[in-house]
């Protein structure tokens, strides 16, 4: 199964920021696609503090055999010394289909091209779906910390091949 990424309008955000579903994606959506609110309203602030409008992207992603959207990803951070950090989530229904990894690469090889040297992703060690993604998609463990909201996380890093 094949999968695309479509970049999300600056209203489409400002909606999701404050738990509303942009009417016109409402069709298109699997249950439980729909990118958190925490989610976009981090891409607001980012495209709003001045930064590279690239890094405070955020993308559905769309399953090609119809159209539909499963799930979102995007950029956590802005580049900083050559990083960037990702985050992805998917449909419960859609699980197990290769979406993540699908998005997880598409949204790597974006960064690259827009000039980052490394992808890093942040997982939970419990998270054993999201650490087989990870994997599957080339990253390497590299490390781990404590992160903003207390949580122990793993981090992954995939590095350009450029």
């Amino acid at each position: 199964m094949q999968f695309t990424l479509f970049p999300l309008s600056k209203p489409q955000l400002a909606l999701l920021a404050v738990s509303r579903e942009p009417e016109e994606l409402q069709p298109l959506a699997e249950q439980g696609a729909m990118p958190p609110s925490f989610a976009a309203a981090r891409s607001l602030r980012l495209a709003e503090s001045g930064n590279n409008p690239t890094w405070a992207s955020m993308f559905l992603i769309i399953r090609s055999t119809d159209s539909r959207f499963v799930g979102a990803c995007g950029f956590k951070t802005v580049l900083t010394n050559g990083r960037v950090e990702v985050g992805y989530g998917v449909s419960p229904a859609a699980r197990g289909q290769g979406a993540a990894t699908g998005a997880l690469k598409l949204l790597s090889r974006f960064a690259f091209d827009a000039g980052a040297g490394e992808v890093m992703a942040e997982v939970l060690p419990s998270n054993l779906s999201s650490t087989r993604v990870v994997e599957k998609a080339g990253f390497a463990l590299v490390g781990s910390r404590t992160d903003e909201d207390d949580e122990f996380v793993h981090q992954w890093l995939l590095r350009s091949e450029a």
